[in-house]
């Protein structure tokens, strides 16, 4: 099998340079090329180009700015030999299989033998792109299709040709999950492979029957969004996101390719209304947000009247079946209103198109499911949410309307498509038998372990689970999994795991976040009838849970995914170890609720800016940059910048791949058991009074020039209280209880404040920070 060092990226537009930049992103090596301009200067142009915006690019496409030094810009007519010691070209150019030919021809001569060479395409079969060319070409060769933006978006579809070498498959799925992070589907050779063939006639049925239908751009986004289990922007905000002008290019491209029997061609009309609409919105500039607006302009706040295709106000959709959704998908499709009819519309000729493409594009529902949820953001793939309809009710229902049932479901014969027993998941195959879902033991989420046991301990915040070898793994179940008493009591029980004969413990979930920090709502409640007693108790509950962790006598390994912020960043900062997912954002972010780090945040921070021993000169550099960076509720967008905020050590891992995160927790965790000793408590000096002068004097200048407001001023001169050591001098020291100690008075004074206490019901009520 091909070990992949290195990569060429040909293509330097948006797809193509996003690819090299997440490529960079896992470390490797890439070139990026593309043609040379007429007239330019700089023959390398465009490529040097597409590096510099994507460095001012937001979200940003390089998870560091220092990983864009990975990749080198070049050009198709004076870097091509550049191929020579590349072990991937992956071509990223326009949608035209002549140019596409043309240029694999040119890479033929260039690149090295056993290279592998796959092209990016969306919608054209891989028959087509090697017709003509040699045999060990065709050998080397698939297509390894990424979704826009690259980084972002899990879903990498791998198509071989009958020609290709398996040992080229294997190199690539390998790659594509361990270091690109992506969920690798295996698919058929057939147009639009599976995320696009189901995705374009979803967002094609979903836009024509909205305008059918009567139902404005709100409304349709109200019904095919949230309610529907699709991300929030809804069917024609995902147009205005993914760019209207692409639309004609997808379709036709379909629409060239499909059998003539495709319902995609039965159901478009060319001569529909809103065919011609869009095409007005392009020619004059109305290509989504990357142009003067879309479906929707001007931030939101007016909406393309279909009927007339004038803007006016944005409407807000108030559906009764979108409120009914709550209770289920059944519950809004039978709702007899206009907003289920319509999902009723979209639903039943889009699960029913899924379900009769297996086999034809895939073999596995499970590769369709998962190819919807990482491509298209789906919270539920199509056969999910059929058996979430019941595969019975589904099909007597299309009876009753004189649609077709499709064949899976017949197969499924009023069974559902999952199903779990004895402790196992199985899905139903094309046969009509169920076959087991088999867990890698590198690769799993909690529910595989969870499946078919009772956890150790429970209560309604967290739960303890055994994960086998000895390792337990703390579960958090709240809210966003927002710290409560109930977490830091079973925080207080993991803390004693040993005494039941395991050895390692590590913290993490399924959920999207890691914790978005404390439930401030308690703290608020708290506050209103002064019970000053009780919140100060659970400071120091929480002080003591963390601390424990911290000096257990077992490795501590916090696996960290999506947001880790306030609370919740303390209690990784108090493990022995982190293993973050690559696209983790983590930072302490108190002051946005005007209170101060409270569990040991700062704590962590200064000393572990204190005794970095790549800190520039005395202490005072080190401790700006912490008060720097909890004053201004800084977050690292990524695992790469929590290093650089030292919430990250350089001995803590980073996993790509989301479905890895866990087992290489635990693998990091068996690691440090296996001569694991609890750490040394830590003792440090710090400036006192003169680095608090300082820290205030900042902020001062900073409020005198209208960048922080009078609160702003009160809560960093509390955590400048806390950084500098209190009342205390270099020659004196302070231990962590003493910095406990600080934390917790200066947040016991913050919480007292009016101000303080606006922000709380500020953001609980708005979800964003007040500014006072």
């Amino acid at each position: 099998m091909t070990e992949i060092k290195k990569v060429a990226v040909i293509g330097a537009g948006v797809m193509g340079s996003g690819i090299a930049a997440h490529v960079a992103n896992a470390g490797i090596p890439v070139i990026l090329l593309d043609i040379v301009p007429t007239g330019a200067n700089d023959r390398s142009a465009l490529a040097k180009g597409a590096i510099e915006k994507m460095l001012k690019t937001k979200p940003a496409p390089f998870m560091h700015p220092r990983v864009a030094k990975l990749v080198t810009p070049g050009n198709l007519e004076d870097d091509l030999d550049k191929l020579a010691d590349v072990d991937w070209i992956c071509e990223a150019i326009i949608e035209n299989v002549e140019l596409k030919r043309k240029l694999y021809a040119q890479l033929e001569q260039k690149r090295k033998k056993g290279s592998i060479v796959t092209s990016n395409t969306s919608t054209i079969p891989l028959d087509l792109l090697t017709e003509g060319l040699p045999e060990s070409f065709a050998a080397d060769f698939a297509v390894t299709h990424f979704f826009n933006p690259p980084r972002y978006m899990r879903l990498f579809e791998l198509v071989k040709g009958p020609k290709t070498k398996p040992g080229v498959i294997d190199a690539l799925r390998q790659f594509g999950d361990v270091k690109l992070g992506k969920e690798v589907v295996d698919c058929k050779d057939r147009p639009g492979f599976i995320a696009n063939r189901i995705g374009i006639y979803w967002s094609t049925v979903a836009t024509a029957l909205a305008y059918d239908m009567g139902l404005t751009v709100e409304e349709a986004d109200s019904i095919v969004g949230k309610p529907m289990g699709i991300p929030k922007t809804g069917i024609f905000g995902l147009a205005d996101l993914t760019g209207i002008d692409l639309g004609p290019h997808v379709v036709g491209s379909m629409l060239r390719t499909l059998p003539k029997t495709d319902p995609l061609l039965q159901f478009y009309k060319a001569d529909h209304p809103l065919n011609a609409l869009m095409q007005k919105m392009i020619k004059d500039g109305y290509t989504g947000r990357k142009g003067k607006g879309g479906f929707y302009r001007n931030r939101g706040k007016e909406a393309l009247d279909l009927k007339t295709g004038e803007y006016r106000a944005t409407k807000r959709a108030n559906l009764e079946s979108a409120k009914v959704a709550r209770k289920g998908l059944r519950a809004l499709v039978e709702h007899e209103d206009k907003g289920g009819q319509y999902a009723w519309g979209v639903a039943s000729r889009v699960l029913s198109y899924a379900a009769d493409l297996v086999p034809e594009i895939v073999d596995d529902i499970m590769a369709v499911d998962i190819a919807m949820k990482t491509g298209y953001a789906w919270k539920y793939g199509p056969f999910e949410q059929i058996d979430q309809l019941g595969t019975q009710w589904f099909a007597d229902k299309l009876k009753a309307a004189g649609m077709p049932v499709p064949k899976m479901v017949e197969v499924a014969a009023g069974r559902p498509f999952y199903k779990e027993e004895n402790g196992k998941a199985y899905r139903l195959t094309t046969k009509g038998d169920y076959a087991e879902i088999v867990v890698a033991p590198d690769a799993w989420m909690l529910a595989d372990m969870k499946r078919g046991k009772q956890p150790i301990a429970s209560n309604r915040g967290a739960s303890l689970w055994d994960v086998g070898d000895g390792v337990v793994c703390l579960e958090f179940h709240t809210k966003m999994n927002a710290v409560d008493a109930d977490i830091i009591t079973m925080v207080k029980e993991a803390a004693k795991i040993d005494k039941k004969g395991f050895k390692a413990l590590i913290i993490g979930s399924d959920s999207d976040n890691f914790s978005v920090g404390a439930n401030v709502g308690i703290a608020l409640f708290q506050a209103n009838i002064a019970m000053w007693p009780a919140i100060e108790q659970g400071i120091s509950e929480g002080q003591d849970a963390y601390m424990k962790l911290k000096y257990a006598p077992f490795p501590v390994v916090s696996a960290v995914a999506g947001m880790a912020l306030g609370g919740g960043c303390e209690i990784t900062l108090h493990s022995s170890a982190i293993q973050a997912h690559a696209e983790s954002y983590m930072g302490l972010v108190e002051v946005g609720v005007g209170v101060i780090p409270g569990w040991g945040g700062c704590k962590e921070l200064i000393t572990r800016a204190i005794t970095n021993k790549k800190r520039p000169g005395g202490p005072m550099p080190a401790l700006a940059q912490v008060f720097e960076a909890i004053s201004t509720a800084k977050v690292a967008t990524s695992a790469m910048e929590a290093r650089d905020m030292l919430i990250l050590r350089d001995s803590d891992g980073i996993t790509m791949n989301r479905r890895r995160l866990l087992a290489d927790a635990k693998a990091r965790a068996l690691e440090l058991a296996k001569d694991y000793k609890p750490p040394v408590p830590v003792e440090i000096s710090l400036p006192g009074p003169t680095a608090k002068a300082a820290m205030s004097l900042a902020v001062d200048g900073f409020f005198q020039q209208g960048k922080a407001t009078r609160h702003d001023v009160v809560v960093s001169g509390a955590l400048a209280n806390v950084v500098s050591g209190g009342n205390t001098d270099i020659t004196e020291v302070i231990t962590e209880k003493k910095l406990l100690e600080l934390e917790r008075e200066n947040f016991m004074a913050l919480i007292k404040t009016n101000a303080t206490l606006d922000r709380i019901e500020h953001m609980l009520t708005k979800g964003k920070p007040l500014r006072n």
